[in-house]
C-alpha cells in the first residue's frame, strides 16, 4: 500500500503515469508496505499465467527475496525509478522516504533493489545516472543503500507514520529494537533473490 498523500499522475507519452505527493513527506516516513492486498505470485504460478499477463506482470511487478512476483493492488506500482530517488526498499518489508519529499514531487524508487531479470535502460536527467539498472547493482551499491536507508530508519519515530498498522507484528519488534540498539539493522541485501543474478548469468 502506497502512503495516503500520495496520487497518481499521467507525466508524458514515454514514461507514462508516475506517483506524485499530494503534501509534505518527511525523510524517515515509510511510504509503502507489501500488505496482505497484494498479488504474490511464485515462480510456478507466473509460468502459468497466459503471455499476455505475464507481460502485464513484468511491467508492474518487483520480484522478492524469494522470487516472488509482488503486483501492487493500489497506484503503488506506477512508482517510478531515479538513480538519484527519494524513497528505498528497505530490509524490513518496506519502503522509506530517504530524504524530504515536498508537494508535488514525484516519489521515485530505487529498481536496483527490485532483483531484475533483465537490463533495463534508464535516463533519469540526473547527473550519475548509471542508464540501466542490472541485477548485479544490489552487490554494486549495497553498502551506499544501507547508509541512506539507515540514516532514514534512524528518524521514523519522530515523524508521523500512516502505515505503521499495516507492518506484522514481527516487523514492529525488529524496528523497536533497531532503534533501541542500531547494531540490529537489516541490510538491503536481505531482498537480494538469487535466482535473479542466476538468470541474469545465462544459466537459467
Amino acid at each position: 500500500m502506497i502512503h495516503p498523500h500520495t496520487c497518481i499522475r499521467y507525466i508524458d507519452d514515454v514514461i507514462g503515469y508516475g506517483v506524485f505527493a499530494t503534501q509534505f513527506i518527511p525523510k524517515g516516513t515509510i511510504v509503502y508496505v507489501k500488505d496482505d492486498l497484494e498479488i504474490d505470485l511464485s515462480p510456478e504460478q507466473y509460468q502459468s499465467l497466459p503471455l499476455t499477463f505475464r507481460q502485464t506482470v513484468d511491467k508492474y511487478s518487483f520480484i522478492d527475496e524469494k522470487g516472488h512476483r509482488i503486483v501492487s493492488w493500489d497506484f503503488a506500482k506506477y512508482v517510478n525509478h531515479c538513480c538519484n530517488c527519494n524513497t528505498m526498499s528497505t530490509g524490513y518489508g518496506f519502503e522509506i522516504a530517504i530524504r524530504d519529499i515536498h508537494a508535488d514531487e514525484e516519489i521515485t524508487d530505487e529498481y536496483g533493489l527490485f532483483n531484475m531479470e533483465s537490463e533495463m535502460f534508464v535516463d533519469c536527467k540526473f547527473e550519475g545516472c548509471r542508464k540501466r539498472i542490472k541485477a548485479t547493482d544490489i552487490d554494486t551499491y549495497y553498502e551506499q543503500w544501507d547508509a541512506s536507508v539507515f540514516e532514514a530508519l534512524q528518524q521514523m519515530d519522530q515523524v508521523e507514520q500512516q502505515l505503521w498498522p499495516l507492518l506484522d507484528a514481527e516487523t514492529h519488534q525488529d524496528l523497536k529494537s533497531f532503534l533501541r540498539e542500531p547494531g540490529n539493522y537489516r541490510s538491503v541485501r536481505k531482498l537480494k533473490w538469487e535466482g535473479a543474478l542466476h538468470k541474469w548469468n545465462g544459466k537459467g
